[in-house]
């Protein structure tokens, strides 16, 4: 993927934790996912440790299962604004919900209930780095399949042609890449989106049909954290050092 021409600050992140966690339960019948720990820290933190690596500074998070616990979290944080959902609005819902704390710029969007280590590189500064706003609405950090940990078990997400624009994998195909969770987002483009619930693949679609959606694949490690046995899983990979490659 050729050189961003322009480098924007890029400092705001959006991380999503307002979701219901079922297939984690009975963890998340008391307590939200994002707030399950994993080696002694909530899948949050993890979440929140990589983006700081990568030079972020401000926060909007949003909430909605036990949300009350969530608040409780961040309530010493000032860096941290947060975004209570009364109804569950999916993740497009709930970003463009959060617009308004979020600001004219682009910004980065990030699961809370997922884990990734990164390589030599930030993923975060590699994904500002290859930016390019007059090209991109969208980047996606993209993971190869063979080479996620965890219970993820689909036939991938995306594919990327040689200029790094990405293509959603269609009905009955295998693609090598998967959606790793993290994204830069310009905000015009929930500009026409719908009121209410609806997912953020409705916002990539419509980047993609216009030749603006692209990927970036991460070159670090990557964890699929659905399940309680996940959970164990990925903590017993993680604590020591075991990679897929290591272990298929």
């Amino acid at each position: 993927m050729p050189a961003a021409i322009k480098a924007a600050p890029l400092k705001t992140a959006m991380v999503l934790a307002a979701g219901m966690g079922n297939r984690m339960r009975p963890l998340t019948d008391t307590t939200p996912k994002p707030l399950i720990p994993m080696l002694g820290r909530p899948l949050i933190d993890w979440t929140f440790d990589r983006l700081r690596a990568g030079g972020i500074t401000d926060f909007v998070v949003n909430s909605h299962y036990l949300g009350d616990q969530i608040a409780e979290h961040f309530k010493d944080m000032p860096d941290v604004t947060l975004s209570p959902e009364a109804d569950l609005l999916e993740t497009g819902g709930g970003v463009k919900n959060a617009l308004p704390l979020l600001g004219a710029e682009p910004f980065f969007v990030a699961n809370a209930d997922m884990v990734w280590l990164d390589g030599p590189t930030p993923a975060v500064n590699r994904l500002r780095n290859a930016f390019d706003p007059d090209r991109m609405d969208i980047l996606l950090l993209l993971h190869p399949v063979a080479a996620a940990w965890g219970d993820y078990n689909g036939a991938g997400d995306y594919s990327l042609d040689a200029d790094g624009r990405a293509t959603r994998r269609a009905e009955g195909r295998v693609v090598p890449l998967m959606y790793a969770g993290v994204s830069i987002m310009k905000p015009e483009v929930y500009a026409d989106a719908p009121d209410g619930p609806f997912s953020n693949l409705v916002i990539f679609d419509k980047a993609q049909e216009e030749g603006r959606l692209f990927g970036l694949v991460h070159d670090g490690e990557w964890y699929h954290i659905g399940t309680p046995q996940a959970l164990s899983d990925c903590a017993h990979a993680i604590e020591r050092g075991w990679t897929h490659a290591q272990t298929r």
